[in-house]
Order: C-alpha cells, then sequence, then structure tokens
C-alpha cells in the first residue's frame, strides 16, 4: 500500500487527482494537506499528525498559502530522514526560474498542470503508472 502525500490549496486539483488515483489499479492511501505549514507539520509529524506513517511520495504544488511549495521542498530535502521521499512538484507555472529553483532544491521531477480536465487526468494516471509500478522506492520510515 502506497502512502501518498497531496500538497494542494485548489479544491479542484484535490478532486481531480482523488478521482484519477481512485481509477488506478496501486493500493494506495491519498493524504492532503492545503498549506505549506501543514505540510510541515505532517512530514516533522507534529500535531495534529504524530500518528502519522511517513509518505512513500508527496505531490506539491509550488503556490501555496502560508509557506510555499519552495520552502517546503527546500525543509523536506534539507533534512536527512525525509530526504528520500520523491518529491514531485504539480504545479501551474512553467515558468524557467521556478523549473531551475525546484530542481535546485532536489526535487525529483517538475510537472505543469495541465489545464483541461482529461489531460489532468492522463497526467496523474502517468504519475501513478512510472512512481508507483515502475521506479523502485526506498523503504518508508
Amino acid at each position: 500500500m502506497f502512502d501518498i502525500l497531496l500538497v494542494e490549496d485548489n479544491a479542484g486539483d484535490i478532486r481531480l487527482t482523488q478521482e484519477a488515483l481512485k481509477e488506478g489499479a496501486v493500493p494506495h492511501v491519498l493524504n492532503v494537506v492545503t498549506d505549506g505549514d501543514e505540510a510541515l507539520k505532517y512530514l516533522f509529524k507534529e500535531p495534529p499528525y504524530t500518528q502519522v506513517s511517513s509518505p512513500d511520495l508527496i505531490l506539491l504544488d509550488l503556490n501555496l498559502p502560508k509557506k510555499d511549495g519552495r520552502e517546503v521542498l527546500a525543509r523536506v530535502k534539507a533534512y536527512p530522514e525525509l530526504r528520500r521521499i520523491p518529491v514531485l512538484v504539480l504545479t501551474t507555472s512553467n515558468a524557467d526560474s521556478d523549473i531551475m529553483k525546484a530542481y535546485d532544491l532536489h526535487a525529483n521531477c517538475y510537472i505543469t498542470k495541465p489545464v483541461d480536465f482529461n489531460s489532468f487526468i492522463e497526467v496523474i494516471k502517468a504519475i501513478e503508472k512510472f512512481w508507483l509500478t515502475t521506479v523502485r522506492l526506498p523503504t518508508r520510515l
């Protein structure tokens, strides 16, 4: 069973991601937080997230309230016990500066969210196929 953390503030994108993953064949748990502060509390197992499992995969939006995705990514990759978790940046920005910054902060990949429904669903299915069936992920802590 794969544990996925979705860090996303857009309710529509959350719903689309949930639906796309629900159609997939890979057993998973999708946990959702909607801002950067909550993401860090979740990942560092601070209240109210003291009993959560570390995720196998993080889907991270860049433009988040409170702490943005760049800050979350920097903290995750700076912390030895979290840095092995693949972080997939999934955002609306296709700016070269955002792409470069994300990779400088050691994002595992950068995906620009498609604007239409069918393309968004296909991207999520491709993420599932590659990251949850093809790639061998590190053992969870």
